[in-house]
């Protein structure tokens, strides 16, 4: 009964229009009267240790870097670089999403920025050279998503926070599953463009690919600090973010000059906003995490589930279908931290790994972006590059059905992750 309290009052207070963080705490105040021990002391008190983690920290940091790398010109010096690398192939704008895509990722780790850069370049060039521009949109909305999942990842802190498991762990788990999400991507690409008549850009020379990579080293040495500095022990997470923000912040303003002291305020109330929602979502979960343990609601569903403890491959699987249907109807951010503190106990009792489950958690949940009705991310390169929704919708299908292939291989072989995670570790 105390699990129907709790689906009832969360998914209710969503229905009616109230914010996920308010549905939150709605759902707590709900769950604290049905056990007869609403105390307004419990929210505040949770609320406040759900801020005051010194590794969440990375979060407001690693989003004013990715803000520094979009205003200083960082993007687009990367998208240089993979054009000289590849815009010369047949479908070669579409590789250049990729390719930018995954190195992106490597330093903001926020789909929606990562997103919403590659856009705003890619898709007006993309439709001059003739692409199908709804294909080209969805190409760029699934590549954004990859952002999550390669390190840096707010989502794997946020996760690492409610879960308790290795943040550094986690981070390098994600490098192999988010290369291999990009090369699905690529192998799609190339399947579904290979009859279009678009027009390739001029083969660049030795030497324009030399400048490219010199003008783009400092954007590429950014991925190559933070991960080396994490894996050799010499930060933490979290001090990571610190360094990677005043990097972006010293090569857009005294390196690529195209930050200017004037665009600070801005960039800082771009990323103080984004912050600002996250914490608030999290403080507000972690009310919820602490009444879901309180109510022993993991109990009770492992009492349902109980068959499949016995066979990991298959509960992975069915928790996998969980978690899409979940993420159709809600943002990343909100799915980890409603579903984290239910699913983690019955992991733990299948002896399933928690940072591979981790992993794949976080790929579904990216997943989710690129799903209708919410599907940030879709909404975001409508925005951005002024394509229908409706039109990105259909394009994107190719790539989502190719990430969802990946993510049942890595169900069904789990060494693919956890093996090079440790040789990552």
């Amino acid at each position: 009964m105390t699990l129907l309290v709790f689906i009832v009052s969360l998914l209710g207070a969503m229905a009616i229009g109230a914010p996920v963080a308010f549905a939150l705490i709605f759902c707590g105040v709900v769950l604290m009267s049905y056990m007869g021990m609403f105390n307004t002391q419990i929210i505040a008190q949770n609320m406040l240790i759900g801020a005051d983690t010194f590794t969440l920290l990375a979060i407001p940091f690693f989003i004013l870097a990715g803000e520094l790398m979009n205003a200083g010109g960082l993007s687009r010096r990367i998208i240089d670089f993979a054009i000289s690398c590849v815009g010369h192939i047949r479908g070669g704008l579409g590789l250049v999403a990729i390719i930018a895509a995954v190195i992106m990722a490597s330093i903001s780790g926020s789909a929606a920025a990562d997103t919403a850069a590659l856009a705003a370049i890619l898709i007006p060039m993309m439709a001059r050279a003739g692409y199908n521009v709804p294909r080209s949109a969805g190409l760029i909305a699934a590549g954004g998503v990859i952002a999550p999942v390669i390190p840096p990842s707010m989502a794997f802190i946020i996760f690492g926070v409610a879960a308790n498991v290795s943040i550094s762990k986690l981070f390098m788990a994600g490098i192999v599953p988010g290369v291999l999400m990009g090369l699905s991507l690529a192998v799609t690409w190339m399947i579904v463009a290979r009859n279009d008549r678009v027009e390739t850009l001029p083969r660049a020379s030795w030497a324009d690919r030399g400048r490219a990579s010199g003008r783009a080293i400092w954007a590429l040495g950014m991925p190559v600090i933070i991960l080396g500095g994490i894996k050799l022990g010499v930060v933490t997470p979290t001090e990571a973010a610190v360094i990677a923000a005043f990097y972006a912040l010293f090569v857009g303003m005294f390196v690529y000059r195209e930050l200017k002291l004037a665009d600070l305020p801005a960039v800082l109330i771009a990323a103080g906003r984004t912050t600002a929602a996250i914490m608030f979502l999290v403080c507000a979960a972690l009310v919820s995490a602490w009444l879901i343990t309180a109510a022993n609601i993991p109990a009770e569903i492992t009492g349902y589930i109980e068959p499949l403890i016995e066979n990991p491959k298959l509960l992975m699987l069915a928790i996998m279908i969980l978690i899409l249907i979940v993420g159709t109807a809600l943002d990343l951010t909100p799915t980890i931290l409603i579903l984290t503190p239910v699913l983690m106990p019955i992991i733990a009792k299948a002896g399933i790994d928690p940072i591979y489950f981790g992993v794949m958690f976080i790929m579904n949940c990216c997943i989710g972006l690129l799903t209708p009705p919410v599907g940030v991310v879709l909404n975001v390169v409508s925005g951005v590059g002024r394509v229908p929704l409706g039109k990105v919708i259909i394009g994107v299908w190719p790539f989502l059905i190719a990430q969802i292939l990946v993510l049942l291989l890595l169900v069904a072989f789990p060494s693919i992750v956890i093996v090079p995670a440790n040789w990552f570790y």
